[in-house]
């Protein structure tokens, strides 16, 4: 039987993959290197780097422009930890970051494929998107990725989501995008014509919006 859609748009953090707590890992990282950090400090560290990355994250389009983002991160961390080089900070944050694939993305994205529906991940995040993919092992399985940065524009605005369709070579009735985040994910693609479809991996539903708990229910919906 012919799929339901011909194509899949993928949020990736929450959706796709997630990471580990940062600030244990960064104060292990640091210790390894010669320093210490309360348990505190490296919490304050890490808010301040996610608050700092937030606001820029559009400006690591490529690898030049990723490692300044990065510098000036490490720079937002440089008051919650001080007396440690940034250099030293930058190093521990990046083994710190630790991202791994949710147990249902390989089986999902295997199950759809093999039912003929393109599979292209559109996500805020920086040039190193694609990085993250390929560690989690989820690259393979994918017809294709776009972040914010190198497009230009990020979620809600439904030019990312075009520009994923295009990668998709679908068009939005065609289409369905899943994603964790109301505004972002779910607005943003209906503003783009697509049909939205809520993961909330913690429980919880959107009144008016198709909702899942796990990305295997993507399965019998989608390719019944």
């Amino acid at each position: 039987m012919a799929p339901q859609v011909k194509a899949i748009l993928l949020d990736a953090l929450g959706t796709l993959i997630g990471f580990e707590p940062p600030a244990p890992h960064l104060q292990a990282e640091l210790r390894v290197r010669g320093y210490e950090a309360t348990a505190e400090a490296a919490e304050a560290a890490i808010r301040a780097e996610i608050t700092y990355y937030r606001a820029h994250l559009d400006e690591g389009r490529d690898a030049a422009s990723l490692d300044d983002l990065r510098g000036r991160c490490a720079g937002a961390m440089e008051p919650a930890l001080p007396g440690i080089p940034r250099a030293v900070i930058l190093d521990a944050l990046l083994a710190s970051l630790r991202f791994f694939a949710y147990p249902d993305s390989v089986p999902t994205l295997l199950a759809l494929r093999a039912a003929g529906i393109r599979l292209v991940v559109v996500s805020n995040w920086d040039f190193s998107l694609h990085e993250r993919l390929a560690e989690t092992g989820l690259t393979p399985l994918l017809d294709g990725a776009l972040a914010s940065a190198e497009v230009g524009t990020a979620k809600p605005d439904p030019a990312i989501f075009t520009a994923a369709l295009r990668l998709a070579g679908a068009t939005p009735e065609q289409a369905w995008h899943v994603g964790d985040t109301p505004a972002a994910d779910v607005e943003g693609a209906r503003a783009a014509g697509l049909e939205p479809v809520y993961i909330a991996r913690g429980g919880g539903t959107l009144d008016g919006v198709r909702t899942v708990k796990t990305l295997r229910e993507l399965i019998p919906l989608a390719a019944p």
